[in-house]
């Protein structure tokens, strides 16, 4: 379906197809509906492949989905086998640059898989064997938000060790530079030699600006008190629209606003 199709739907998972209680039921009909127009539902998200499958396999999924911020691309063949393309570090050497990171600026940066169960429930609403799936990274190193007055420090030093931080809603995400959501995306592209796509691009934080900049149609989909002001700046002198209702209803929406309008053209 991917190689055929005219448009793509690339979107963000957390606080975007769903709310961060994780509901997909908004979502569900729109989803049923582009299948039908052989329209294909790309997951582009902060999360482990082990996590995506369970949600691809709600929503019955077949479209190839990104992984950990676009440290990996994972898809299927016609008969059922796997492909992948790798382009993050792995886990072990951003470990070990997270480390240096918090020697230099002599602040301990607390990566989400050495939070006790407690306090990564607190975080991210996720209990037992589903905490368990969010630790199963390899391409990706998720760390509690710093504050603020380190940020300069931190883009400096992530040059010398060629990395970036990418700041979600309840934490950041440390990546090779050779890896992002929009990397991510333009690689698929090569891969699948499909230039003339339509892409409809959906998240919610600064983590999905290089998936939104990589979109031709890009939708910043809401939370329930109103858009993420970070992103909104980092989008200055873009087009892009808001979703007026929060998480899966706003991805809704849109979706069926904008697509049903891409079709009539």
């Amino acid at each position: 379906m991917i190689n055929n199709s005219k448009i793509w739907i690339v979107s963000d998972v957390d606080g975007t197809l769903m709310d961060h209680f994780y509901d997909l039921t908004p979502a569900k009909e729109t989803i049923t509906w582009l299948q039908r127009l052989g329209i294909p539902v790309i997951l582009c998200t902060s999360k482990t492949k082990s996590e995506v499958k369970i949600i691809r396999d709600d929503l019955n999924l077949k479209d190839p989905y990104i992984v950990e911020n676009g440290g990996a691309i994972y898809g299927e063949y016609s008969d059922g086998k796997e492909w992948k393309i790798i382009l993050g570090k792995s886990y072990k050497i951003l470990e070990k640059i997270l480390n240096n990171l918090s020697d230099n600026i002599n602040f301990k940066l607390r990566p989400l898989n050495t939070l006790s169960d407690d306090e990564a429930t607190n975080l991210t609403g996720l209990q037992g064997d589903s905490l368990n799936l969010m630790r199963d990274r390899h391409w990706s190193m998720p760390f509690l938000n710093p504050p603020d007055t380190f940020d300069e420090d931190l883009k400096r030093l992530c040059e010398i060790y060629d990395v970036d931080i990418f700041r979600g809603n309840r934490m950041s995400h440390l990546l090779s530079k050779n890896s992002n959501k929009g990397i991510a995306i333009k690689t698929l592209l090569n891969k699948n030699k499909n230039l003339n796509v339509q892409i409809i691009g959906l998240g919610d934080s600064p983590n999905d600006l290089p998936l939104l900049m990589n979109s031709n149609y890009k939708i910043i989909i809401s939370g329930i008190k109103g858009p993420n002001q970070l992103l909104l700046n980092q989008l200055k002198g873009n087009e892009f629209c808001i979703s007026k209702k929060p998480h899966g209803y706003g991805w809704k929406e849109e979706v069926y606003k904008l697509v049903t309008k891409l079709l009539n053209k």
